[in-house]
């Protein structure tokens, strides 16, 4: 049963609830869940929340409503993890690589600079930047942006240890459904190009990512720098890999 008493809303709980049988298997793709009636009745709880809860779902892609039907389980999407706090170390250590990632700046809500290719270019984003070293050298410098909307008090939680990815899902329902990645040779300013041992004339690797949700589009842009000499960057099926 669903817990009242949590600080955590019952529409929410319930959308939770859903979403791990889904995963989980136990409600598989094109199966139709139970009537909101019905929900209603199982979880003792308000019709209203119960429609919030399949609304946030729907949002989500992972339900899908149709008329005179019933509400039905998705097939699956491709779903890239392209933002998790911990998944660049994940992908090293994959390789038996020991990396480690340091927050360069904590997230706050901010005003960005008006500049090419960033979707909040001249408008407020959560913004975190982080930079990951591998053997003591750095490899990877990561600029993240985030709407501010659709994340919220994001800037209120605990992301030290955390992937931002889990939190997106757990505490905002947002999962991605697509993006675009580009590449480009890339240079960076004085002092940020110290952070990568390197100078505002030393050619990096340069990606660009955006993801979008069922909320909207471009919910989360991210710029990063490689050192190619230092560790090959490849991509498969669609995840930013660390050969």
């Amino acid at each position: 049963m669903l817990n009242p008493e949590s600080p955590i809303p019952l529409y929410h709980q319930l959308a939770e609830r859903l979403s791990e049988q889904i995963r989980t298997g136990e409600l598989t793709p094109g199966a139709r869940i139970l009537s909101e009636h019905q929900l209603v009745a199982k979880y003792g709880i308000g019709r209203p929340t119960v429609r919030q809860a399949l609304d946030a779902l729907v949002r989500q892609g992972l339900l899908c409503r149709r008329r005179g039907s019933g509400t039905f389980v998705c097939e699956p999407v491709q779903e890239i993890d392209l933002f998790s706090l911990d998944g660049t170390r994940a992908a090293f250590h994959k390789k038996g690589l020991i990396a480690k990632t340091c927050i360069r700046a904590a997230i706050r809500l901010q005003q960005v600079e008006d500049t090419q290719d960033n979707p909040f270019s001249g408008r407020q984003a959560y913004f975190l930047s982080r930079l990951t070293s591998l053997d003591g050298k750095p490899v990877l410098l990561e600029d993240l942006y985030l709407h501010p909307q659709m994340f919220a008090g994001i800037d209120k939680l605990d992301l030290a240890d955390g992937s931002l990815s889990r939190i997106a899902a757990e505490h905002f329902l947002l999962r991605p459904q697509g993006g675009k990645q580009s590449f480009r040779i890339g240079y960076l300013d004085a002092n940020r190009a110290r952070c990568l041992e390197a100078t505002p004339t030393t050619p990096l690797l340069q990606v660009e990512r955006r993801l979008d949700f069922a909320a909207g589009r471009d919910g989360f842009f991210s710029r990063l720098f490689c050192r190619t000499e230092h560790v090959v960057f490849s991509q498969h099926m669609g995840a930013f890999d660390h050969g």
